[in-house]
Order: C-alpha cells, then sequence, then structure tokens
C-alpha cells in the first residue's frame, strides 16, 4: 500500500485565511528583501508600507517566510519584526525549504519560494520588487536565477519592476520567451530596468488596465495553463534614477563584484549594497518606492481576478 505524503508545513495568518476562504483578493509578498535586502530599519518600514499599498488597494496582504520550520503565509507585525532584527534569518530559495523546514530555521524567502507558497495556498497575485535573471556572462558561468524557472512553473502573476538592474534584460527576456512565460509591461511597451523607468528592451503585450490581464490569466487556466504570467511595471518617472546613474552604478557593482570574487547567495545583497555606495543612497529610496508601487498594482490585479 502506498504511503500517503505528509501534510505541508504551512500556516495561514488569520487575515488570509479569512479572504482565501471568502475568494477574496490577496497579494502574496516576499521576505529575502526584509532579511537580506535592505538595512534594518528600512526593511522593517519598507514590509509595512508594502503592505499597507496593498490594504489601501482592496486586498489583503500575505507576507511569507520561514519561522521555526514553519512556512507561514501571513506573518503577524511581531513574526515581521523577527525576521527584519535577526542576524540568523536565512535566505531561501525554493529548492532551500525542505533543509531549513526540517533544522527548523528561520528564514526570508526569494521570488521562488514565495511563489510555491502561494501556489500552495490558491494565491494568484506576487508582488516583488525585480526578479532574477540572466546574469552578465551566463553563457560561460551558467547563472541564470531560479526565479524564472518558478515563475513559469506557478500559476501566479508576479508583478516586478523588472530584473534586478544588474542582470541583463535582453537575454532574460528571451529565456522567459524559451520556457513560455507570458510577459506584460503595465502602460507601457518598453520593459523597465527596476531603479529606472525604460530598460531599453521592448515588449509586445501592453496592458493597460488590470481587468486586461486578468482575463488573459483566466483564460489560461480554462485551458489547462499552470504556468505564471510576469508583469513588468516601470517605477513612477518621479521615483526613478536616470538611466545614466543607473549604468554607472551598475557598471561598479559589477566590477566590484568580479575583483572580489564573490559569488552565490552573497551576489545579491552585495551588488545591492555597492549600487547602494555608488548612488549614495539614492537607490534605495528608488528601491522603496517602486516595491510600494509594485504592490498598488499587484493589489489592483488580486481585485479583477477576484472579479473574473
Amino acid at each position: 500500500m502506498e504511503a500517503e505524503l505528509p501534510q505541508v508545513p504551512i500556516r495561514l495568518g488569520d487575515e488570509v485565511r479569512e479572504a482565501l476562504d471568502a475568494a477574496g483578493p490577496v497579494v502574496a509578498l516576499e521576505t529575502s528583501i526584509v532579511t537580506q535586502g535592505m538595512p534594518f530599519p528600512t526593511n522593517l518600514e519598507t514590509a509595512r508600507a508594502t503592505q499597507e499599498a496593498v490594504r489601501r488597494g482592496g486586498a489583503v496582504p500575505a507576507l511569507i517566510g520561514v519561522l521555526g520550520g514553519k512556512l507561514v503565509c501571513g506573518l503577524t507585525e511581531d513574526e515581521l519584526e523577527r525576521l527584519g532584527t535577526s542576524l540568523e534569518a536565512a535566505k531561501v530559495q525554493k529548492r532551500d525549504l525542505p533543509r531549513i523546514i526540517a533544522q527548523g530555521g528561520d528564514g526570508g524567502v526569494t521570488v521562488g519560494a514565495s511563489l510555491f507558497a502561494a501556489a500552495l495556498c490558491g494565491i494568484e497575485v506576487f508582488v516583488t520588487g525585480g526578479i532574477g535573471g540572466v546574469a552578465p556572462g551566463a553563457a560561460s558561468s551558467f547563472d541564470i536565477s531560479a526565479d524564472l524557472q518558478a515563475i513559469a512553473s506557478h500559476p501566479c502573476i508576479t508583478v516586478c519592476a523588472g530584473t534586478k538592474a544588474f542582470m541583463d534584460v535582453a537575454a532574460t527576456l528571451e529565456y522567459l520567451e524559451t520556457i513560455s512565460v507570458p510577459v506584460a509591461v503595465w502602460r507601457s511597451h518598453r520593459f523597465p530596468w527596476f531603479y529606472s523607468t525604460d530598460s531599453g528592451a521592448e515588449v509586445e503585450w501592453r496592458v493597460n488596465e488590470p481587468e486586461d490581464l486578468a482575463r488573459a490569466f483566466r483564460a489560461g487556466r480554462r485551458m489547462g495553463w499552470q504556468g505564471g504570467t510576469l508583469l513588468g511595471v516601470p517605477i513612477p518617472p518621479e521615483d526613478a534614477l536616470d538611466a545614466q546613474t543607473t549604468r554607472e552604478a551598475v557598471d561598479y557593482a559589477l566590477g566590484e563584484l568580479e575583483r572580489r570574487a564573490i559569488a552565490g547567495k552573497d551576489a545579491t545583497p552585495f551588488l545591492l549594497q555597492a549600487v547602494f555606495e555608488h548612488t549614495a543612497g539614492a537607490s534605495l529610496v528608488a528601491n522603496t518606492a517602486l516595491i510600494r508601487h509594485n504592490a498598488s498594482i499587484g493589489a489592483k490585479l488580486a481585485l479583477a481576478l477576484a472579479g473574473c
């Protein structure tokens, strides 16, 4: 007799559970930005502001993390503070979940782990700042973020301000096409460049209203489509860095990364810090603004999906 699979150790917050039971609009949010992506106290302030942006948009925020070996979807304020002030919380990719859960650890979840949790719970909208992508020099390093396969594998709309600025945007879009991920841009044909509004790459699918994307996503689900969709949302122009500033900061950061031979999970936090230093903190201001903006768009999408 075949043994039953154990129940996935995931706990829903009360607010999230109530919203899901009522088929209401819910937006999933990551926490690696809290544990590794931003310094204290900006990390906590940004997480709170992002949740508030979702609520103002009429949806329920579901902040995802790992606490004491439990995958949690809908962190409380105390749990958020525990992660945001921890010096030991792990950066948890999707592949790390079994190990961190078995060890009873704490961790902030990346895009891939967040999408895995969101799909388990039936949440169809996920908001982040920027996704990982194809790294410069990937032809020899094979450095392609697991975020891309996660987006392709889980039935969620991922809302982002493009890739992290130091990724190869054109190669990332080509890879997303290869793995059959539909890519749209919010009210533009120009794919965003994280801190800046325009990466220089053009995308065919322009979404002008949340209902447009919601209807397309629903059509795919009716056909049995189990993959995800990516929506690039340009940072508001008043909050953006100009393209030259972004390029100079990225070039500096990538040069320092190579010089210091930093790789793996440490690379992204190092690059973000290097860009922060090169821009005298302006990149962090832009980062917090774009995440709040993405959250407001994500809430609109969740509402539109709940009405479809």
